[in-house]
């Protein structure tokens, strides 16, 4: 983890820069109001608490919505094949509207690298979205850690290159979302390569996934959570996907984003979270998209800087 702070520092700024440029490469979807399916609003915890309804900023009590920005990582925030927004952030939104008495609206960005900029500019309340906790990150907005991660590879189901590690990405084409934690891991992997890796940058995950499913990507460096469930749960059109589940590097937090000047909105919600976690409901969201293992027991913020170092 030690390596992977040091290469955030000297990275990040540069990757802010261009957040707002590549956000205008993908296309923004629908303003989509969440309603909690019936398994959802059934779990217990999810229920009005009107002490944290009254505790939200007095701009989103007076209009009753919360504006959420996300993107699409399965099973964090994906579409179904109707063309549903779904996932576990896709429910955690939804419940977090009954506890706390509002409507909520979450539209996708488009791509991971629009995410903060959307909360820089007061375009949305909140994110609610699978993106890696870091020191440098937390000086832009506060980051909300409500579970856990780590970053793994993946390849052609079969793994027919035979890639154990990332010294094994050298000279193959590897595809990374835009402005992310992940991009610049396989940056710093192929500043030590005698043959560099050959960095396809794409701004969706969903179209990072389909590069290496068409053969046009060797690998890509992803969320362990993402990973795991892609391998078991194959979309998406092309050859099968797999993790490589021996690879685990940068374990950390995936946060909820809010403006640094924000901290009513971002202690309320942290509170509503907390309840969830109490009442068993946030357990069962993680256990219903095959990530039980990854589910905080506390939620904290900005908290980072905490995580053992690897």
């Amino acid at each position: 983890m030690k390596n992977v702070q040091t290469l955030m520092k000297a990275g990040l700024a540069c990757a802010v820069m261009s957040l707002s440029a590549a956000s205008a490469l993908a296309a923004e979807g629908a303003v989509v109001k969440m309603v909690p399916e019936t398994d959802i609003g059934k779990l217990p915890g999810v229920a009005l608490s009107q002490t944290l309804a009254d505790a939200l900023p007095a701009g989103i009590k007076k209009i009753g919505v919360l504006k959420v920005a996300t993107d699409l990582t399965p099973p964090i925030s994906f579409h179904s094949d109707e063309g549903k927004l779904v996932g576990i952030d896709a429910d955690l939104a939804a419940a977090l509207g009954v506890i706390l008495g509002v409507e909520i609206q979450m539209t996708d960005v488009g791509a991971g690298a629009a995410i903060v900029p959307s909360i820089l500019s007061k375009r949305f309340d909140i994110s609610i979205s699978g993106i890696n906790d870091d020191p440098e990150l937390q000086k832009q907005v506060d980051v909300i850690d409500y579970m856990f991660d780590a970053t793994t590879i993946m390849t052609i189901k079969g793994n027919p290159l035979g890639i154990k590690d990332m010294g094994d990405l050298c000279g193959k084409k590897v595809a990374v979302p835009v402005g992310t934690f992940q991009g610049k891991l396989v940056e710093a992997a192929s500043a030590k390569c005698a043959t560099p890796i050959d960095i396809m940058s794409i701004p969706k995950m969903p179209d990072v996934l389909q590069a290496v499913r068409t053969g046009r990507a060797d690998a890509t460096v992803n969320g362990y959570a993402t990973s795991v469930y892609t391998t078991a749960n194959q979309t998406g059109k092309g050859k099968g996907l797999q993790a490589l589940p021996d690879v685990r590097l940068a374990v950390g937090y995936l946060g909820m984003l809010t403006a640094k000047d924000n901290p009513e909105l971002r202690d309320t919600v942290v509170a509503a979270l907390q309840q969830m976690v109490d009442s068993g409901a946030y357990q069962s969201i993680m256990t219903k998209w095959g990530l039980g293992p990854l589910a905080v027991k506390t939620v904290k913020v900005n908290d980072a800087a905490n995580m053992p170092v690897e």
